[in-house]
């Protein structure tokens, strides 16, 4: 069991019902834990300075103003938070200014639990987490055309490699991949290394940004 400190995360949205589904879907994970909620803009910006936290899910349509109003603020009030956007605006204006603003990661509301859970731990590991649904808008103006994804390679992975890179995107550590797929720590680094060389991706971001495009985060 990791002796690891949980992830702390400050919940930022109107809706009580909402916020207390994520609290208990947060605090049933072994590695998460709620540490205060906000309903408003301006409650956000108190409880993320009282508080630290690691993570902020935050809504972008609050009572008192936009939560892209305050992210530019929170960053002063609390600089080593992570902001997580949580909204239910599927909308890439919308994502390119929270991004411009300082928010490392983007999910609708629609998303299912898992992605979310997985978009925390990506966040927390200082990756950038994007809604799939949205990151193939992104790519087709960021990535030039050689790029891996204009020439998918997924099919030239073994079985195996396949597993470890779905878990990985996933945001499992590569103990826990081990432990899920009965193999060593080693095996797994050997079996995502390669896999990784064969995919053309380098960084985790990329490989994220690879499985949302796949569709592999909701597998």
């Amino acid at each position: 069991m990791s002796d690891r400190k949980p992830i702390r995360v400050l919940i930022a949205d109107d809706h009580a019902v909402l916020r207390a589904g994520l609290r208990l879907l947060l605090n049933n994970q072994g590695d998460m834990v709620t540490i205060g909620e906000a309903s408003t803009a301006r409650e956000t910006l108190k409880k993320a300075a009282e508080l630290q936290p690691d993570v902020i899910l935050l809504d972008i349509t609050m009572p008192d103003t936009s939560g892209l109003n305050i992210l530019r603020l929170l960053h002063e009030r609390a600089p080593a938070a992570r902001v997580l956007v949580l909204t239910m605006h599927a909308d890439e204006d919308y994502l390119r200014e929270a991004l411009r603003l300082g928010a490392v990661g983007y999910v609708v509301k629609s998303a299912a639990d898992q992605e979310l859970l997985a978009a925390i731990r990506a966040v927390m590991r200082g990756d950038v987490y994007i809604h799939p649904s949205m990151t193939k808008a992104l790519l087709e103006n960021l990535l030039p055309a050689h790029h891996p994804l204009s020439h998918d390679p997924w099919d030239n992975l073994s079985e195996r490699e396949q597993q470890v890179i779905r878990r990985v995107a996933q945001g499992y550590t590569n103990r826990e991949i081990a432990e899920q797929l009965q193999l060593s720590v080693k095996t797994v680094e050997t079996y995502r290394a390669r896999a990784m060389e064969k995919l053309g991706l380098k960084t985790r971001a990329q490989l994220v940004q690879y499985a949302a495009h796949r569709g592999l985060l909701n597998e």
